[in-house]
């Protein structure tokens, strides 16, 4: 799985793919949110069960980026490890701070740099 290209670009892609989609429907739970608020005044629902129910979309949107996101930093963090091409210098080590602080662009680069232009091995 570790060299696997579809696991690769899936965990290099997903984690800012889904904060995309997250950031998309936050914009639409806040058009929807002053919608169903003059809606929901005119008709007697309280504005509190409104938000409840758009939020929880948003709310699932931001749990699955968080755990796509652990599940790429550890699966890049163990790739980074046995690749080969880092262990003569200290690039493993910029590699590894690169992830844990710069997580969603660092993990799209590595792959770009260290996956996609390198050969792989026959």
């Amino acid at each position: 799985m570790l060299h696997n290209r579809f696991w690769q670009a899936f965990f290099a892609l997903t984690p800012i793919i889904v904060v995309i989609i997250a950031i998309a429907a936050y914009m639409a739970f806040f058009i929807s949110l002053m919608h169903n608020a003059a809606v929901a005044e005119s008709s007697g629902v309280t504005s509190a069960s409104v938000i409840l129910g758009e939020v929880s979309l948003f709310i699932i949107l931001i749990f699955l980026a968080v755990l796509l996101s652990l599940a790429s930093l550890v699966f890049f963090i163990v790739h980074a490890v046995q690749n080969p091409n880092l262990k003569e210098n200290n690039l493993l080590l910029v590699w590894i701070l690169l992830f844990v602080f710069v997580s969603g662009i660092a993990q799209v680069i590595y792959w770009i740099i260290e996956i996609l232009n390198k050969p792989r091995p026959t």
